[in-house]
């Protein structure tokens, strides 16, 4: 079995992390192999923010306690703070559709998302725990715009990165004859 291989199947998402987070090198490499996801027509549609130290955090567990109801008690705006702050490190993937008489917009979001896996996975090999979340603060558009996104993006998940601090058993898994079969039968 590749390296690859072996290192997808002991994949797991990770939500106890600390730090150290990746450090400038180890993202950027762990960025270019993002980048080798297949991108139709090389529009190159993703981009990321990398969120990362107290006050960076704080603002961004702020802009998604600002997503509740008005009326929403301090408790449910509390619990959203604190998402922000699972992992020292955040990285937002966005999704950024481009017209293209050939590509249309899922084309493109499925081609973020691959790069999201690949940036999880390069991180990951690297020695680093991560958790990819989504959730309703991913579909906010008040979140969206907060982040500064324009109107042709949307936000793919974010990507909670740090150290290991301890790890859990393993997830059983679906034998793959659960869920493949051949065409025609």
């Amino acid at each position: 079995m590749t390296a690859i291989m072996d290192a997808l199947l002991n994949r797991s998402s990770e939500s106890r992390l600390t730090l150290p987070a990746p450090d400038t090198e180890t993202l950027g490499k762990a960025f270019a192999c993002a980048a080798r996801a297949p991108d139709h027509a090389l529009l190159r549609p993703w981009r990321y923010l990398v969120i990362e130290g107290e006050e960076a955090l704080t603002a961004l567990g702020d802009l998604f306690a600002s997503t509740c109801e008005q009326d929403a008690p301090e408790k449910a705006r509390e619990k959203l703070r604190k998402k922000a702050m699972r992992a020292p490190m955040v990285i937002v993937g966005i999704a950024s559709h481009q017209l293209h008489p050939k590509v249309p917009e899922i084309e493109q979001t499925m081609s973020a998302a691959v790069g999201m896996g690949y940036l999880l996975l390069a991180l990951e090999s690297a020695g680093y725990g991560g958790m990819w979340r989504t959730g309703g603060v991913a579909y906010n558009p008040e979140v969206a715009r907060g982040l500064g996104l324009g109107q042709e993006e949307i936000i793919t998940g974010f990507l909670y990165v740090g150290s290991v601090s301890s790890g859990k058993p393993p997830v059983p898994r679906p034998d793959p004859s659960d869920f493949v079969n051949r065409w025609p039968r």
